[in-house]
């Protein structure tokens, strides 16, 4: 298994193993429903800054719809809750690591993993014969 890491260490609070191999939560299919359960796992943190949440609503949006335009499909989708963050781990099927292209010219997409790197504080890539999983954290404090 081979790791690409986006920043200098793993991410805090991600699942081990991987998303696909976490057996729970089941395998969520579209952004809404992931979004969702990312809400509901959070209600129980106690107070967060809303700007907060709405990142980590968008950066799990933003990995699950690049996960169905780019991977083939989400395979796995964990939640992992750290102290100081909170980490959303996005499986798919492709063994290629997403691109981050400058754009000279305005066109329509391109705009969602830098996204994820600009709102997380962590991201890692870890990419294996079935696919990769994709751990994106989003740093809170309370």
């Amino acid at each position: 298994m081979t790791t690409r890491s986006y920043t200098r260490s793993p991410a805090l609070g991600a699942d081990p193993l991987g998303a696909r191999n976490a057996g729970w939560p089941p395998v969520r299919t579209t952004p809404a429903e992931a979004r969702q359960l990312v809400r509901r796992m959070l209600t129980g943190l106690g107070p967060l800054r809303p700007s907060q949440v709405e990142d980590l609503l968008l950066v799990t949006s933003e990995l699950v719809t690049n996960a169905h335009r780019h991977g083939g499909g989400v395979t796995g989708f964990g939640i992992g809750i750290g102290r100081d963050r909170v980490t959303v781990s996005v499986s798919d099927a492709s063994t290629e690591s997403p691109l981050y292209e400058l754009r000279e010219e305005l066109r329509p997409g391109g705009f969602g993993w830098p996204i994820v790197l600009r709102l997380c504080c962590e991201v890692t890539v870890d990419t294996g014969p079935d696919g990769k999983t994709i751990h994106a954290a989003v740093a809170f404090d309370r």
